[in-house]
């Protein structure tokens, strides 16, 4: 048993193209989570606010991105939206875009939920020393609201690494999408070859993904009890 999955995942260079396509895999995922970041810290602010009109905006966009399936949007950008305005969009470009539109989405609540949970007398303190709302922001409110915040982002990037396979319907040469390649090719020689090579994918999956998830929980447990 352990020499037919040997076979399956060395031969050739199965096992080289498994980590091309991790390596893309993760990739997708750090670029995504990079853009969130960046943006979706501005639009937590921006919904931190009193401007209803940012709210309003923000809280629909958030809703439409939760409504609507991750696969969905994928087919929507890559299938017809490319197609309606005749522009070739790359499967790398438009797995990075929608994953960013989510993770913005997330983020963004993300930032909101934690600037909102400062109590208020911090925000009037800084007014009462002659701060703008900018230098309030990001000298007194972002520094408190980070230790709240990390442990959120770090799942979000987990979930994001986690949601990525469904990049395989729009033909991105990822890990899974690798994997289905090499299982249509061995599985003619050896039945057990979607076993083996599956079960690698959910084992590096495991992988990168357990240990983040339990050093979220272990900031999120140290910081609530500090």
């Amino acid at each position: 048993m352990l020499d037919s999955a040997l076979n399956v995942l060395t031969s050739g260079r199965n096992f080289s193209r498994l980590m091309d396509g991790l390596g893309i895999t993760l990739w997708i995922s750090f670029v995504s989570v990079g853009l969130s970041i960046v943006l979706g810290i501005p639009a937590g602010l921006l919904m931190a606010s009193k401007s209803k009109i940012w709210n309003f905006i923000l809280r629909i966009y958030l809703e439409f991105i939760r409504i609507m399936p991750i696969l969905v949007l994928l087919f929507l950008f890559y299938y017809s939206l490319s197609q309606a305005f005749e522009v070739n969009l790359s499967p790398f470009f438009v797995s990075v875009l929608v994953f960013t539109l989510w993770g913005v989405a997330e983020m963004s609540d993300l930032v909101r939920s934690a600037v909102t949970s400062i109590p208020v007398h911090q925000r009037e303190s800084g007014r009462a020393l002659g701060l703008t709302e900018i230098q309030i922001n990001f000298h007194i409110i972002i520094p408190q609201a980070v230790r709240r915040l990390l442990p959120g982002v770090i799942n979000l990037a987990t979930r994001m690494i986690k949601t990525t396979p469904f990049v395989f319907f729009i033909n991105m040469p990822d890990l899974m999408k690798v994997g289905q390649q090499i299982v249509e090719v061995s599985g003619i020689r050896d039945p057990m070859a979607s076993v083996w090579v599956y079960g690698f994918i959910f084992l590096i999956y495991f992988i990168i993904c357990y240990p983040v998830s339990l050093f979220s929980r272990y900031l999120e447990g140290r910081w609530q009890s500090a």
